[in-house]
């Protein structure tokens, strides 16, 4: 179902089909190959799913990354709609965190700390002063145990934490589960269970262009189901208030071109992100997968909608990316040449408890969920 009226008036009859199988319809042939090497000798291995409706998804199991998403345009042409690297060496190399998965904390911790049960837990400094994306080492650079799926054209990614990781508590336990649908949805389902009190909160960081990457995604065109934003500070922490984003640039439940307010100078907010780097508070129950956001290019027609069960969502514009990264197809990464939808807890909820709780106890399952619908217009 397409929708560019209101992304709160797009409930597609998907939403209450996401968890129907594929297990009943032709099996797809899922590929492996190596991707690479690490220099610790480890070998990083790439996943290809297919679905019966044209779209293509390459997974490592380094990192979870989401190396390819190859999706058809409104005449059938299938092209490559994520940033990245044909090889494991450009990630090993330059990559802000191209197609990964992040934890255990994705997106920003103040100070690079917080106090759980009494106790500070120091984290690494790699955002300024804070800590970002689990630290200098989190999940994205990581080897993952791999399982295939056949029966569910999906591929589960298996790894554990050791109690102290990153400045961490407890041994974290994580499983991932990749799924693409013949109805073109790439699911994403996350599973956590810890033996020490603990914070999670994972997410995937992908940068999506509908253009292929031979334009910016400026002219793309986004809903996001959010009546409020979490607002942030000079050093992009929230202020700890949620702002509501009617009258702002931040509003996007009616349909919006990116570049269309990006650059406007009289609002605090984008002049301190230099553009879009903000989390979104999604309307609807916490915990139902429920529609969150939508993106449109109008030249290829291509259609994506997001749902997820997670309160909230980062949409990330690429403001920092720079000239120094050359990806695929020897494109310059230029800024803006991507954007992220990356659903999560909001930014530096171990320090705000205000905000929806991120810790995980002993006996407790983290789990979320997060679907990717790709169609055409």
């Amino acid at each position: 179902m397409i929708c560019l009226i209101s992304v709160g008036a797009c409930v597609s009859s998907f939403a209450q089909k996401s968890t129907k199988k594929t297990a009943n319809k032709k099996m797809n042939t899922i590929t492996k190959t190596t991707f690479g090497q690490l220099p610790d000798g480890q070998t990083a291995d790439l996943f290809t799913l297919r679905s019966a409706a044209g779209v293509e998804v390459r997974i490592s199991n380094y990192g979870g990354i989401i190396s390819h998403l190859l999706v058809p345009d409104k005449n059938g042409v299938k092209e490559d709609v994520v940033l990245g690297y044909d090889h494991l060496d450009g990630y090993l190399k330059a990559s802000p965190y191209f197609g990964a998965l992040i934890g255990r904390y994705g997106n920003r911790i103040a100070d690079a700390k917080f106090t759980l049960e009494g106790k500070e837990y120091p984290l690494a400094v790699n955002s300024g002063v804070n800590s970002i994306h689990g630290g200098k080492k989190g999940f994205d650079k990581k080897i993952w145990k791999a399982e295939v799926i056949e029966a569910e054209n999906a591929l589960k990614l298996s790894y554990v934490s050791p109690d102290g990781e990153e400045g961490f508590p407890g041994t974290l336990s994580t499983e991932v589960t990749y799924r693409l649908t013949d109805d073109n949805a790439l699911e994403i389902e996350y599973r956590s269970t810890t033996d020490k009190t603990t914070i999670v909160n994972l997410t995937n960081h992908t940068y999506f262009n509908f253009t292929g990457a031979k334009a910016d995604v400026l002219d793309h065109i986004v809903t996001i189901n959010a009546d409020y934003l979490v607002p942030v500070n000079k050093n992009l922490i929230p202020t700890g208030e949620l702002r509501a984003v009617k009258g702002t640039p931040f509003d996007f439940l009616q349909p919006h071109v990116v570049g269309e307010r990006i650059n406007d100078p009289e609002d605090d907010q984008i002049k301190v992100a230099g553009g879009y780097d903000h989390c979104w508070v999604v309307n609807g129950e916490p915990k139902t997968l429920r529609p969150t956001a939508t993106a449109y290019e109008p030249t290829s027609g291509r259609f994506m909608e997001v749902f997820t069960t997670e309160p909230g969502i980062q949409f990330y514009t690429g403001n920092f990316l720079s000239n120094n990264i050359t990806g695929k197809n020897n494109i310059t990464y230029r800024k803006r040449i991507g954007f992220c939808f990356e659903t999560q807890h909001y930014p530096d909820s171990p320090n705000q408890p205000q905000f929806p709780s991120v810790v995980l106890r002993p006996g407790e399952e983290y789990y979320t969920k997060t679907v990717y619908k790709f169609s055409v217009k």
